[in-house]
């Protein structure tokens, strides 16, 4: 049977040293969608996305992976299930080329992912597949350059085509757009929207405007707790988003 929901948490709650980070999380992300978890700075977005991807161990409640329980379960368990955080395997590789970087992620599955003593040929094989990859992320005219010498925003794009190639279920994006001018953002929307068509999508994101034509969803925290949920126009127009963005000096 498969579930409505991809992921959800039940009063998903994470306490430091007496300090709620989040309270009482109640997320839903639906199966094929894009889900944006917004909010200031401070508001508990990545201590929530930690959670989910099982980096932090809740103090109280549940997450559910496809109607699973994982709430006790290892990061590397989750994203053998399908649930694939960007930087958990995106640490680039910088003196690799770009290629080698795809093909590196590409064998993971394959259990040869630090075979570099093995003869050029048996990775041959994973070039065709890595290419593809590239293309799909907009990168494959770096193929041979170092992943080093990338500009900023292409180097994101290494990174989720790095992502993608352990064929993720459900993809997990921590600020993709962190940094970025607006060629880079609208770029790299473009490509979040491509690789979405297939599999979920839950994205961390601090800027509101970012997400307004990306997401079908936008869930808005505040001090740790659920502020407001609904679609771009929805949120963007609630009175204490607005309050809490501008409290924070933030746009």
């Amino acid at each position: 049977m498969t579930t409505e929901f991809v992921i959800e948490t039940e009063g998903l709650t994470k306490e430091f040293k007496g300090f709620r980070a989040v309270n009482n999380v109640g997320l839903q992300v639906r199966r094929g969608t894009i889900h944006a978890l917004i909010g200031p700075n401070g508001a508990g977005k990545t201590t929530c996305f930690n959670l989910i991807t099982k980096f932090l161990q809740p103090t109280t409640g549940r997450i559910l992976y496809n109607g699973r329980d994982i709430t006790a379960a290892k990061p590397h368990d989750v994203a053998r299930m399908g649930l694939v955080r960007s930087f958990q395997i995106s640490a680039v590789f910088p003196h690799l080329t770009v290629l080698e970087n795809v093909r590196v992620a590409l064998q993971r599955p394959l259990g040869t992912s630090f075979h570099f003593w093995r003869p050029e040929g048996s990775v041959e094989v994973l070039n065709d597949r890595a290419m593809e990859l590239l293309e799909q992320v907009g990168v494959d005219a770096y193929a041979d350059l170092q992943a080093v010498e990338l500009p900023y925003g292409r180097k994101r794009a290494l990174e989720i085509a790095t992502t993608l190639a352990l064929d993720p279920e459900m993809l997990l994006l921590d600020e993709p757009m962190a940094g970025m001018g607006r060629e880079d953002i609208r770029r790299i929307a473009d490509l979040i929207r491509r690789v979405a068509k297939n599999r979920t999508v839950l994205m961390v994101e601090h800027n509101l405007s970012v997400v307004a034509d990306l997401s079908d969803r936008i869930t808005v925290l505040a001090r740790g707790e659920i502020l407001a949920e609904g679609s771009y126009a929805e949120v963007s127009s609630n009175p204490a988003v607005v309050e809490a963005y501008m409290g924070t000096g933030h746009g």
